[in-house]
Order: structure tokens, then C-alpha cells, then sequence
């Protein structure tokens, strides 16, 4: 029996033998009135602010020892820690078995950010350290405190389809746990507002969040939940409440945005690259009219109005090779292929099956990424949800693209490549760790330092930021902080990249990002397609740009889903490359580059989903600079022989504009 097989029947044994522990109900879960917080009362404007709108960076995935899987790697910075990092200050973090024997500091400050530490076992984890507790001396605990990591007691209670809690460690009732995670979600919005900016001088933001963990049947479904403010739940809603995505969503609206006027919260689905299919699968389980389908569909664009497309799990906007992706191969879809090496490491092949559909989907496991599917990746998404509005009226799948790291150090924004320390804290904390690709190591060269947040918004403050992130005009990078901008209309004139008002006209001429077209009326649309590339800092220089496209999507009558990648500025051919001896750049790039596009194929009868990707000269990769700090005899085989291409070219990509013919 493999790996998959095996790991297969644990699941299933443990399905049919679990018993599951009684929980509390919803209402443990309404809004807990934070007003009393300085950020409550109206603020006047940012001296900083910008009609036009402004970029502003951040991270919002981000873990630090509040979270079960960062202690088990010896992380112990809280999210004061954390955002003391975001902002510019400095943080220790473990080497061997000094628990503080690193110091780091980020390259330059983020202008916000929000610690997403795991809700679920934020509880068990503040019971199991502590010996006081009447759950510390269980079974359940001991696991736990043992050192092995990700513990499988832990990972198995996030994958099994139903409640369950361990009862001798949080009682019958689940309780105990309860109220040891409500007093450290207590200490994170504490954090938050302390480190929330006020003043007029809004140099940083902060937002009160947490991540939602399942991964049910072994498939990563993973959300991070962001409140505008501290009107916030009074517990986090966990895998152990909400079982399935849906119920998730429905809980935030019921007690959240309808059950206070002050609340409001979005969640953030992430890795479906590793969902085995299942983060955008087609299906509405329990709701069988069209009328119940098109209501689901809605409270999901309501709560989840944008995606994560990177971070140091891996790139979830395309793959090469996929059954039903007509328009032939993206040579840049083959980046930072996390899921590629993860499903070597569990069934032995780099190349997976194809993953259970249908009522199969809704109970057979498929552990880790042991499959690969067009609705595993965000750019078949967006095309996917083009064929669901024309079905039921409503389009499921009409996300945003944002970019975070997933840090488990604690280190909002640190994507720096050059002198990256690593991200799952004792694991990964030497070169010689991180360099490898051996599935032993926790903190592997699979991974990479993760991306960052962009946001367009007039001034930094929680308001603005939040409101930019439901209008969906945000973008990803890969962690360069390089600037798209991308807007459609029927308007927009030839010369708007010479003209000195670009942004002013672009606003008045047609919508940004994250917007729909109109219907055309006998005229294709033009599109601004403009970026600035990273300037970089006084510590590491930044990389020019090489080219700009755009991705257009639509499907055909047969329900085949089509790709075209258009080339509208810059030259992909530059000859840009890099001395890897000493991880040098060679060549010229661009640091601005500007086009005003119109799709040569336009059919205004057809629905379509157009985005722009903004692409670095080459560069190297964090591991090859690994490399080349270790002396020649210690370098592991994998220098030699890597498993990923040590040279990238970082990106960055907008959010989409939709074109609907009605």
C-alpha cells in the first residue's frame, strides 16, 4: 500500500471511530462590542490622501505562536511581536535550541497588516502549556507538547467531516477550550489596537483577524477571516463550529454584518492549489432549486470578495497541462510549483490523478495534493464563475487577487529573497535546511518567502483599506511591491499613458480594476495596462520589469474553458538574465512600462474575464542565494541538482474586470 493509500485508511478509521464532543452554541459567537476603541469615533482625513488612489502594501496571512503548528517549531513571538516586525522593529526568533537566538528586522515597514493565528486549538494550545489547567496532563495535551510539529491529534481533528474536540482537555460541553481561546483572541485585538495608527499621520493599519483551518477530507480550504474594525465576533469561528464553508459564511453574516451595525468581516480563501479541486468546486450541497443555488452563490461573493493568488505555499493562478484548458501552454504558469513537489512526497509521482467529482467529492478523502484539477487554480475559476452567472444568475467565483506570505515566524512582509531566514521556525532556521527539498524538513525549499497585499485606496486607514479590499480593487504580488494598474472602457483614449491626468481620466473614462465593463455597443474595449516596478530599498536594490499581459478567459459551448495571453508592453525577449555565479542581473528592463490595449478577438456576445500580470527581468531565488552564502564543500546536492528552477521572475497580478454582454 502507498503512502496515499495508507494515509486513506487512517482518515477513514478514524472517520468511523471518531466521537465527537458536545459544543457550545452560535451564540458564543456574536459580535463582542470593542467600540470603546480609540478607532471607533469618525477620524478626519490622512494628511496623506489621494483622490486617485494610492498603493498600499501588506500582509494578511500571517502566524505567530498563538498558532499551534509555529510553537511546535519553537516561534514564540505574539502578534505584538509580530506587528512591531510589520512596522519596521525588530524580532527574535529560534536557532537550534535557543528559543531567541536570531534577530530580524524587515527591509522596510508594511503600511498595514492583520495576524491571522489559527482559531482552531487557539484554546487547546493555551491549555496544553499551561500546567494549572485541569486539560494540561491529557493524552490529547501530551501530543501536543511533544514536539513533533504539525501533531497528527491536531491535524486529524481539522480533517474529519464532523465537530469533534478532545472532551478530557476541553470538556464534555467544549467549553474549557472555549474560553481559552476567547481570552487569547482577547490579546490579538488588544495587539491590533495598540498598533492600529489614529492620527492624521496614518502611517500603519491593522486589522483584527484570524484564520479558519480546514482541511476537510485532506483537502486545504483554508480562509482568513479580516474584520473592518474591533467590533469583532467574541470567538473566532472555527472548522470546529463551521464545518463547511457555508456555514462559515453564514455565521459571519448572521452574526456579524446583520447582527451588528458596527460589524463587518470578509474571509479569504488561500492555497486552492492544494484543494485537490475542491476550493472552487461547482457544487451547492443542501440547496437544490436554482433560486437556492444563485442565494448561495451571493453570500459567498458577499463574504469572500477577493482570493489569495500567492504565497509561500505556492502560486494558485494557473498550471500547464490540464484536462479541458484550451489555448494551448503559459511558460509562466510553471512558478513556485508547491503542489507539484507535495504530491511527489505523498504518492510518488509528480504528477497526480485526477480528483473525485460529484457526490464523491462530498465524502471520499483525497489527502494533501494527490490530484490536479482546473478548480485547484483562480485563473479557471474566473471562467468557471463566467458559466455559473449564465446558469443561475449569479457568479460565484468573482474574486480579487491579493498575495500574503502564511509567515510562521511572525514576520508580516518579510519577502525580502536575498537574506530570506526562513518561515516555520526551528525547522527551516539554517541555509543548509532551506535549501533542500527533502519532505523531513518542515520548513523546505518547496516554499518560498510568500507575497504581499496591494491595495488602492485614497488614505491608510481601516475604512479605506477594508473598503478597497470589497470593491475588489486590489492586486497580488509575488513580494516585489510593484504597482499595476489596470482599467476598461469604451472611452479610454489612445494616448492616456502620455497624458499628465492619466489617472484622473482613466477614473472618469472607464472602471478599475476589480469592476465590470458595460455592454459593449458595437465597439471593443480598451484597457489602461500600466505598472511601476519596485524601486527597492536603501538595503536591497529592485528589479526592472520585463513585460506586461493580459490573461483573457472565457468558455466555449462545450463548457471548455479557453486562456490567451497577449503581450501589450515591454519585450519579452531583452536577453535579461543573471549571472548565477554571484546571483548578479544582466540585462536592461523597464521601470515603467504603459499601453493602452484593445482585444483584437472581442465578441460582445461572449462573457469574458480579462486581468493583468506585470513580469521582473529574471532574478534568483532565494535558495540560490542560499546556495552561494555556504562554503562549496557544504553545500547539500540539491545546490547542485534543485528541484525548482533557482532562477524566477517575480510578478505581480491585478484583479479582474469582468465583461458581461447583458
Amino acid at each position: 500500500m502507498n503512502a496515499l493509500g495508507r494515509a486513506t485508511l487512517v482518515v477513514t478509521l478514524l472517520w468511523l471511530g471518531a466521537c465527537a464532543a458536545d459544543l457550545p452554541p452560535e451564540s458564543a459567537h456574536a459580535v463582542k462590542d470593542f467600540s470603546a476603541y480609540p478607532d471607533a469615533p469618525p477620524r478626519e482625513p490622512c494628511t496623506d490622501f489621494s483622490d486617485t488612489r494610492k498603493a498600499f502594501f501588506g500582509d494578511l496571512h500571517i502566524h505567530t505562536g498563538y498558532s499551534s503548528d509555529a510553537y511546535a517549531f519553537d516561534v514564540r513571538v505574539d502578534p505584538d511581536d509580530s506587528y512591531r516586525y510589520a512596522f519596521g522593529g525588530e524580532m527574535t526568533l529560534p536557532l537550534g535550541d535557543e528559543l531567541y537566538a536570531r534577530t530580524v528586522r524587515i527591509d522596510r515597514p508594511l503600511d498595514f497588516a492583520g495576524i491571522t493565528d489559527h482559531a482552531e486549538f487557539l484554546g487547546e494550545q493555551c491549555i496544553c502549556f499551561n500546567p494549572d489547567n485541569v486539560g494540561y496532563g491529557t493524552s490529547f495535551c501530551d501530543a501536543v507538547r511533544s514536539g513533533e510539529g504539525r501533531a497528527p491529534p491536531l491535524l486529524m481533528r481539522i480533517m474529519l467531516p464532523w465537530r469533534t474536540r478532545d472532551p478530557k482537555t476541553c470538556g464534555d460541553d467544549g467549553e474549557n477550550c472555549g474560553i481559552a481561546a476567547e481570552e487569547r483572541w482577547q490579546q490579538t485585538i488588544e495587539a491590533a489596537e495598540n498598533w492600529n495608527d489614529t492620527s492624521n499621520n496614518c502611517e500603519r493599519t491593522t486589522f483584527v483577524a484570524y484564520e479558519y483551518s480546514s482541511v476537510r477530507l485532506g483537502s486545504n480550504l483554508h480562509r482568513n477571516v479580516v474584520f473592518r474594525n474591533a467590533s469583532v465576533v467574541k470567538r473566532p469561528v472555527s472548522y470546529q463550529e463551521a464545518i463547511r464553508e457555508w456555514d462559515l459564511w453564514r455565521i459571519l453574516k448572521e452574526q456579524c454584518i446583520d447582527g451588528d451595525d458596527k460589524c463587518d468581516v470578509l474571509a479569504i480563501p488561500h492555497n486552492s492549489n492544494i484543494s485537490n479541486g475542491r476550493m472552487f468546486n461547482v457544487d451547492y450541497p443542501g440547496a437544490s432549486s436554482v433560486e437556492e443555488q444563485a442565494a448561495r452563490a451571493e453570500l459567498r461573493m458577499e463574504i469572500e470578495p477577493i482570493v489569495e493568488m500567492f504565497q509561500h505555499k505556492g502560486d494558485s493562478e494557473c498550471r500547464n497541462g490540464l484536462e479541458g484548458i484550451m489555448g494551448g501552454s503559459d511558460e509562466l504558469c510553471e512558478f513556485e510549483r508547491f503542489e507539484k513537489f507535495a504530491a511527489n512526497t505523498i504518492t510518488g509521482s509528480p504528477e497526480p490523478g485526477m480528483c473525485y467529482e460529484g457526490a464523491l467529492a462530498d465524502w471520499k478523502p483525497n489527502l494533501g495534493p494527490s490530484c490536479r484539477s482546473p478548480r485547484s487554480y483562480v485563473r479557471y475559476a474566473l471562467v468557471e464563475g463566467l458559466k455559473e452567472e449564465e446558469r443561475i444568475g449569479v457568479n460565484p467565483f468573482k474574486f480579487g487577487l491579493i498575495g500574503s506570505t502564511d509567515t510562521h515566524n511572525g514576520m508580516a512582509g518579510g519577502v525580502q529573497e536575498r537574506e530570506f531566514p526562513g518561515h516555520l521556525g526551528s525547522s527551516d532556521a539554517e541555509a543548509a535546511k532551506q535549501v533542500q527539498f527533502k519532505s523531513e524538513i518542515s520548513g523546505n525549499a518547496s516554499n518560498n518567502p510568500g507575497g504581499l497585499v496591494g491595495v488602492w485606496a485614497e488614505q491608510n486607514t481601516r475604512d479605506a483599506i477594508f473598503d478597497g479590499m470589497k470593491r475588489k480593487e486590489v492586486f497580488a504580488t509575488s513580494g516585489p511591491r510593484i504597482e499595476p494598474r489596470f482599467f476598461g472602457g469604451y472611452e479610454l483614449q489612445e494616448d492616456l499613458c502620455s497624458n499628465p491626468d492619466m489617472l484622473a481620466q482613466a477614473y472618469a473614462q472607464g472602471v478599475p480594476m476589480g469592476s465590470d465593463l458595460p455592454a459593449a455597443s458595437g465597439v471593443a474595449p480598451r484597457f489602461l495596462v500600466a505598472a511601476s516596478a519596485d524601486a527597492g530599498s536603501a538595503q536591497y536594490p529592485g528589479n526592472p520589469l520585463q513585460r506586461l499581459q493580459v490573461i483573457k478567459g472565457w468558455s466555449d459551448a462545450e463548457g471548455n474553458i479557453h486562456q490567451r495571453v497577449f503581450e501589450v508592453a515591454g519585450d519579452p525577449n531583452n536577453g535579461a538574465t543573471v549571472d548565477m555565479n554571484t546571483c548578479a542581473p544582466e540585462g536592461q528592463g523597464f521601470a515603467q512600462l504603459c499601453s493602452v490595449w484593445e482585444d483584437p478577438e472581442f465578441d460582445a456576445t461572449q462573457r469574458a474575464v480579462y486581468y493583468l500580470r506585470a513580469v521582473e527581468n529574471p532574478s534568483c531565488r532565494y535558495t540560490a542565494w542560499q546556495c552561494l552564502s555556504l562554503p562549496e564543500p557544504e553545500r547539500p546536492q540539491d545546490c547542485a541538482e534543485p528541484w525548482f528552477d533557482p532562477l524566477i521572475q517575480e510578478r505581480a497580478w491585478s484583479s479582474p474586470i469582468w465583461y458581461n454582454p447583458s
